[in-house]
């Protein structure tokens, strides 16, 4: 099954290559109405202007789990110790060790999901940002709609740049809400779930309250940047969130139903060695 396992993640990183790198496939280009005030806003600049820049989220997102999750695993070995188990015939794995690698390839496995969903939502949607017009600059005069709101759906309506044109357009749902919310909530159901009350009534809700605090300011911060629309923000925090809910509830079912069928054959092999011993 681990190589299974491996294929599929590497079948993810494929399809998010794809989307990201390639244009195998296209965003979809909606229209719009002339001078619609929802879509006038000034533009916010290059996401590296941002209070939260791309660097900043994806060093969080990327270290911030391998930190907790590091912690948690050095804090179990200096309380407990189990003993090693083997893997193939020549490694010996502690069974949290192979806990902590399952779980953050998991994680790496939502992030690349997340990643699907977002362009997909691209790609169907297209949704235009509230920045759209500043960008676009669209010709009132040839479009004949200087004293009327008429939709406009030609794809060569927009004079400005392209680049800022395509980013205008990849808006919903929006991947920032997403992928800041997503880690939010599976290290927050993580940190409840290894710290429970051995931590104290309040260590665990605070520090996942805290998580999750900070990726829901960092999506009205997207809004108030101009940046994104409600509805894009709390799209993509819906993504981010059930994606992690998923995932760390399948784990954990699935862990308990592999500790389950441990321990059955534990006690199966245990009966079966004391009925050796009184047979002699």
């Amino acid at each position: 099954m681990l190589y299974f396992q491996v294929v599929i993640l590497a079948a993810t990183a494929m399809l998010v290559y794809y989307f990201e790198f390639t244009d195998t496939f296209s965003t979809a280009e909606q229209g719009f109405i002339c001078r619609d005030p929802t879509l006038s806003r000034p533009d916010p600049g290059p996401e590296q202007s941002s209070s939260v820049q791309p660097v900043i989220l994806y060093s969080v997102v990327g270290g911030l789990p391998v930190v907790l999750v590091g912690a948690g695993f050095l804090l179990y070995m200096c309380k407990d110790s189990e003993k090693a188990v083997v893997m193939g015939n020549c490694c010996y794995v502690n069974p949290m060790v192979r806990r902590t690698f399952r779980f953050l390839g998991v994680y790496v496995f939502g992030l690349f999901t997340i990643d699907i969903f977002v362009n997909a939502g691209y790609m169907v949607t297209g949704s235009l940002a509230p920045y759209f017009l500043s960008v676009c600059w669209p010709n009132y005069s040839a479009l004949d709609c200087q004293n009327t709101a008429r939709f406009i759906s030609q794809s060569d309506a927009c004079i400005g740049n392209p680049d800022d044109i395509m980013r205008a357009r990849k808006t919903f749902p929006s991947k920032e809400a997403a992928l800041s919310l997503y880690p939010a909530v599976y290290l927050a159901m993580y940190v409840m779930s290894c710290v429970g009350s051995s931590g104290g009534r309040l260590a665990g809700p605070l520090l996942s309250l805290s998580l999750v605090s900070v990726a829901v300011l960092t999506g009205i911060n997207r809004v108030a940047e101009n940046r994104n629309h409600w509805r894009d923000v709390m799209a993509g925090q819906a993504v981010g969130a059930a994606i992690a809910i998923f995932l760390v509830s399948y784990y954990s079912s699935s862990v308990a139903v592999v500790a389950g069928l441990t321990d059955q054959i534990s006690s199966y092999i245990f009966r079966l060695n004391q009925w050796n011993q009184d047979c002699r």
